[in-house]
């Protein structure tokens, strides 16, 4: 009995060490490296710089705002760089993420923030789902779609 326990537990080892090594599937620390990239943004929106932000978000970017704008890459990078889009502070809290396999990952959280939008100052509330997209070893932003509280 014993040996069939101990054949058991090696066969259930093996089974999961295969398993996690499998292409496609998400790692340890997946879920970790997928929120740091998340609070890694949240930052460069606070204080802008395009290497940073182009770092951060794929080139196929819809970034979808609570107004019905939508930003490509380069407008969403611009805005935030011009001030046309200004963030002096962002808070993230009830942030859940879903890794869904290697490559994707479903963000959501609630973010609120004070801005300063075309010179106005103003507060926001909103509710985001954010997309994330792991392209060549780094997690990505690839589309986001916000809505108000």
């Amino acid at each position: 009995m014993a040996l069939k326990k101990l054949l058991l537990s090696a066969a259930a080892a093996a089974l999961f060490a295969g398993c996690a090594a499998q292409p496609g599937l998400p790692g340890p620390g997946t879920q970790a490296e997928v929120a740091a990239a998340a609070e890694k943004l949240r930052v460069a929106m606070v204080d802008p710089t395009g290497p940073a932000l182009s770092e951060l978000v794929a080139d196929d970017l819809s970034y979808g705002h609570s107004g019905g704008k939508v930003d490509t890459k380069a407008s969403y990078i611009a805005d935030l760089l011009s001030g046309a889009s200004d963030f002096l502070n962002i808070t993230i809290s009830e942030q859940t993420v879903k890794v869904v396999d290697a490559n994707t990952a479903i963000v959501r959280h609630t973010l609120t923030g004070d801005t300063i939008d075309g010179g106005k100052p103003g507060k926001v509330a909103l509710k985001v789902l954010g997309v994330w997209q792991r392209q060549n070893g780094q997690w990505k932003l690839l589309a986001r779609q916000a809505v108000r509280v």
